[in-house]
């Protein structure tokens, strides 16, 4: 019986096996493959029809249409990267309001906002739903590494904690009556050798290495020797520059590998991160052998000790990796940014749609505060009228132009739009600065009054220093350098643009550089203040 019942089962299986064998052969016979993998491929191309693949589709969300499987990726490289922030005006003014959205492989969908209330939000009241994220730190490593610019959590937390303690009344003082009078003052000698001469003058250049022996000085305890000779190129400046701008464009590009081995710009990568990452090297273990060696024991809390003295959240001292990220991380910080400003409020108070009042009245106050003395740090808080001028530069121009978060929890911003886990929130300073529906009809119009009436702008609206608990550390002590050297030149010069008319580009960046720089005659005051 058993062996009567076997063998019809054996025969039912063996046959089974043979219908299977013979419908997995028609299957995947060489057309049927074909059209198994063109009916799939029809599939994807469905499923992502208007964003690029894998990414989820949002129809509820306005925003440019998307190609298949591509997203935004055409459209962002048919932009001009000069034109990038123009058009992200364009976007919120015109188009889309103050939500929209684009999607690139291998970045995912941004959600680019500008309503204040939105921004406010994502920066303060869910700070912990958005961090920087992996894409970010890795897309940056060459420049910021594990350095605070790209870190989060407990990792961002402890280097905050220790950063902070330089930023205090204490030393915004000494800052403001050594270094920052000092270093002014050899930019003074610098100008006084051309004076009155034609020869032109690139003064963001200048600003550079005035903000870049400034914070060597007090960030790590080294001059750099910069404004000694102010035409001799830095070789570490000028690679910091280079490899700020090549790393910005590989955020959004999702091809970003290619094109730099094709153009050879990823061998320039690499040896601009050399450079740099040797010049911070040079310093620690220049610190180190001092330290050993028993000199300058009685030396100030710079950062650069700060972070030396210190350990990491797991109560480690930090290794000399660590301490480079730092390093290039508050250069980033201290350097670029305020010369920018810098760069662009002159811009702004000499080009020749700016009424000359505005220039007339910011020399009358530096002369009335100082009477032709040095600043102090008392006395910048007197120049209420110098400080609106720098923040009305940063409204238009701010030096971290666009930034980006990405969501780690879903969430919904105010207003009821959602942003699901791995979608990111970007937002454009630049843009922002120029919208009516925030600022009013004089919104791109530079007017320093708007500083002095009634309460300051809030920080939602203003948020080149950022806001929440990212706000920046060193906004008290860029404002206070600006307004020092800014005080020190109109005490002695007037200065030409020499195309008052042409608004200087910007070379897409991190931040916010003119791509050719600011290019200037230098004039004597013929009234100066008593010296």
């Amino acid at each position: 019986m058993t062996s009567a019942t076997a063998a019809p089962n054996s025969g039912a299986r063996s046959q089974l096996i043979i219908t299977l064998a013979q419908l997995l052969t028609k299957v995947f016979s060489r057309s049927n493959i074909s059209k198994t993998l063109g009916a799939y491929l029809l599939f994807i191309i469905f499923k992502y029809r208007d964003c690029a693949y894998g990414v989820r589709r949002r129809p509820d969300l306005p925003g440019p249409r998307g190609d298949p499987l591509l997203g935004n990726t055409i459209g962002m490289l048919k932009r001009l990267r000069t034109e990038n922030y123009q058009q992200q005006t364009e976007n919120h003014e015109v188009k889309y309001g103050r939500c929209y959205s684009v999607s690139f492989p291998g970045v995912g969908r941004i959600i680019n906002i500008s309503d204040p209330e939105m921004i406010e939000h994502v920066l303060k009241g869910n700070f912990w739903a958005y961090v920087k994220g992996p894409f970010l730190r890795k897309t940056l490593e060459p420049l910021v590494g594990q350095g605070i610019f790209g870190a989060d959590g407990e990792h961002w937390r402890w280097q905050r904690k220790l950063a902070s303690h330089i930023f205090n009344v204490k030393s915004f003082r000494t800052y403001t009556s050594d270094v920052f009078c000092r270093e002014a003052n050899l930019v003074i000698d610098y100008l006084s050798t051309v004076a009155d001469t034609e020869k032109i003058v690139d003064l963001q250049s200048i600003f550079y290495l005035f903000t870049l022996d400034s914070f060597g000085e007090i960030a790590f305890g080294q001059a750099f020797g910069c404004l000694n000779d102010p035409e001799r190129e830095v070789e570490f400046a000028a690679s910091f520059d280079r490899l700020n701008h090549s790393l910005s464009g590989r955020i959004i590009s999702p091809i970003w590998k290619f094109r730099d081995w094709w153009t050879g710009n990823g061998k320039i990568v690499e040896r601009d991160t050399k450079i740099v990452h040797e010049f911070a090297y040079n310093v620690i273990r220049k610190r180190r052998e001092e330290l050993a060696n028993g000199e300058k024991a009685e030396r100030n809390k710079d950062l650069m000790q700060l972070f030396m003295d210190g350990t990491d959240e797991n109560g480690q001292p930090l290794s000399d990796e660590m301490l480079k990220d730092e390093l290039i991380n508050m250069v980033l910080a201290g350097r670029d940014t305020t010369a920018q400003a810098l760069s662009w409020m002159f811009y702004l108070l000499h080009r020749g749609q700016t009424s000359s009042e505005i220039i007339s009245q910011l020399t009358e106050e530096i002369d009335s505060v100082l009477n032709g003395a040095h600043p102090t740090y008392e006395s910048t808080k007197q120049q209420k009228y110098a400080e609106a001028c720098f923040y009305e530069t940063l409204r238009l121009y701010p030096s971290v132009p666009q930034n980006l978060k990405l969501c780690v929890e879903d969430d919904v911003l105010p207003g009821g739009i959602r942003v699901y886990k791995g979608e990111s929130v970007g937002w454009c300073s630049w843009a922002m600065g120029r919208l009516e529906y925030i600022w009013g009809p004089d919104a791109k119009e530079f007017k320093p009054e708007r500083w002095l009436a009634g309460e300051k702008p809030s920080s939602s609206k203003f948020v080149s220093f950022h806001l929440g608990p990212r706000t920046c550390l060193g906004q008290q002590f860029a404002t206070i350098e600006a307004l020092t050297i800014i005080s020190m030149l109109l005490q002695k010069f007037t200065f030409e643009l020499v195309d008052p008319n042409q608004e200087p580009a910007y070379l897409p960046s991190l931040t916010l550089p003119m791509s050719t720089g600011l290019s200037v005659r230098v004039k004597r005051r013929v009234e100066s203040a008593k010296q």
